[in-house]
């Protein structure tokens, strides 16, 4: 029995370091590796300092502002709680807090009208971190944005053009625009 159990500990023991040890650092170098900015979270850095993450919604409310969508994940873009809202398309609460927000958005950005607002300026993502919009989204509140700042409408309108990322692979996913970088390069041609 002793040497049953002296066998089982040592098999315990390299286990461990052979699966919660030496695999997560042989993965972990291989992404550092193979993908250096994905694995060190897609940082987004302005003027030298960390403003952010590529991968991580933040939330913008400002009229300056590129708005991204809205966020169930706790307080709002908390990667501790991230989760989808987990309300069923027929629920009265998230009905309510559909038209709540449209109507947010048809009074804030300049020609919205009910019915054409797109989905993902009013409905949380699966994750409650999307940090994209559809460049339908973004060319929305292109006109609010360039109020705010006194910019021309046609010279937002272009960034958001050239922010636009199509589908990966050309077939994946749907064509998008991170609102962070896109805010970012709106600060760089207008600090207003």
């Amino acid at each position: 029995m002793k040497r049953t159990m002296l066998i089982a500990l040592r098999m315990t023991v390299l286990s461990l370091l052979a699966l919660g040890v030496a695999y997560p650092l042989l993965v972990t170098g291989i992404a550092r590796l193979a993908f250096p900015e994905s694995s060190a979270g897609s940082l987004v850095t302005r003027q030298g300092a960390v403003v952010g993450s590529a991968l991580i919604g933040q939330d913008f409310s400002a009229d300056r502002y590129f708005h991204s969508r809205p966020s169930a994940a706790g307080s709002g873009y908390d990667a501790m709680a991230s989760s989808a809202s987990n309300l069923a398309p027929t629920s009265r609460q998230l009905i309510d807090d559909v038209k709540r927000r449209v109507d947010a958005v048809v009074s804030g950005e300049i020609g919205a009208r009910w019915g054409e607002v797109p989905v993902d300026l009013v409905t949380s993502s699966g994750s409650g971190l999307d940090p994209d919009i559809s460049p339908d989204s973004a060319m929305l509140q292109a006109e609010r944005v360039a109020r705010a700042r006194g910019l021309d409408a046609d010279v937002v309108r272009n960034l958001v053009r050239t922010h636009v990322r199509e589908r990966q692979l050309g077939v994946l996913g749907e064509r998008r625009v991170n609102v962070v970088e896109l805010n970012l390069a709106l600060d760089a041609i207008s600090s207003r």
